[in-house]
């Protein structure tokens, strides 16, 4: 398939970094998404309302959303599990709003607290909620290329749950590899699965995971296959809290820097994204493991000896 010239990124650090973190304070969240606004990036998962009890991380998610800048042209989204959390996220003035669904029962549970099924019977009242509010529903389906707890997750499963989504009202679908057990031979067997049901006229975004150092290839192979949209973070931070082994989203730096040698255009500023990883690893207290922020971009030049 032909290579496409531009792909867009969403930044989710400020939301899956953060909540993978010990609680960060509000001030130190709004430095980072506004930093994350001056890259050039157009989409930002800013927020999720959640539980506090359960992700105390994202207990100010109001509080952050209200003082952060908001630049015209970037799509600003958040995260919530469930119709009260879709509440609040439209209450507080976003118009896109990510449901999250595992294709995992076990992980289901544990994430959100009920089978895939209940999930799935709230979708169409969240999407009709949504739209009279003149706002988006997007379906993250997590576990999408396997499960800690149960393994592989059949991609017949995950193109079912795509079209239950389609059938709701969802305006896209998103496709999470929650503890990076994705593969490029897995991406494509789950693409095979999804692009031959129903629900393959939805817009579709990758999230990979770097836990077994998998992210960049299983991009390429989606790149290959007509994807054009996924999530990064930026210093590689992030996980789920409910899943054991979930570390490392992809570092949105080293996407930007493949990309951008490759001639594939993002419209980000990689030196500014580089600054905005040294102030994420700055937030959390921590080296990072992100090789671009360690090492540079490749035409970064050494003294001659």
């Amino acid at each position: 398939m032909h290579q496409p010239d531009r792909v867009t990124l969403r930044e989710v650090a400020p939301r899956d970094g953060l909540q993978n973190e010990p609680p960060v304070p509000t001030a130190d969240k709004i430095r980072l998404i506004d930093a994350l606004s001056r890259t050039g990036l157009s989409r930002i998962e800013a927020v999720s309302f959640v539980s506090p009890k359960a992700v105390p991380q994202m207990a100010d998610a109001a509080e952050v959303w209200t003082a952060v800048e908001k630049h015209p042209g970037i799509r600003y989204s958040a995260l919530a599990p469930n119709r009260r959390g879709v509440e609040r996220a439209l209450d507080a003035g976003f118009t896109a709003v990510e449901v999250v669904v595992s294709a995992s029962e076990t992980h289901n549970k544990a994430n959100v607290g009920r089978s895939v099924a209940d999930s799935l019977a709230e979708l169409p009242d969240i999407c009709d909620l949504a739209r009279e509010r003149l706002a988006a529903v997007e379906v993250i389906i997590a576990t999408s290329f396997g499960c800690p707890f149960e393994g592989d997750i059949a991609p017949a499963q995950v193109a079912r749950i795509v079209e239950a989504a389609q059938d709701a009202g969802a305006a896209r679908v998103a496709f999470g590899d929650t503890t990076g057990m994705g593969t490029p031979r897995r991406v494509t067997d789950l693409l095979d699965a999804v692009q031959a049901g129903a629900g393959a006229d939805l817009p579709m975004l990758m999230h990979f995971h770097d836990t077994r150092g998998t992210a960049l290839a299983n991009l390429l192979t989606a790149l290959d296959r007509g994807v054009t949209e996924f999530d990064a973070s930026v210093g590689g931070i992030g996980g789920c809290p409910f899943a054991p082994g979930a570390s490392g989203n992809v570092a949105t730096e080293e996407v930007v820097h493949m990309l951008h040698d490759m001639g594939v255009e993002t419209g980000v500023d990689l030196d500014a994204l580089i600054r905005t990883a040294e102030l994420a690893q700055e937030i959390v207290g921590r080296p990072l493991e992100s090789g671009v922020l360690r090492a540079g971009p490749r035409t970064s030049l050494s003294p001659q000896p």
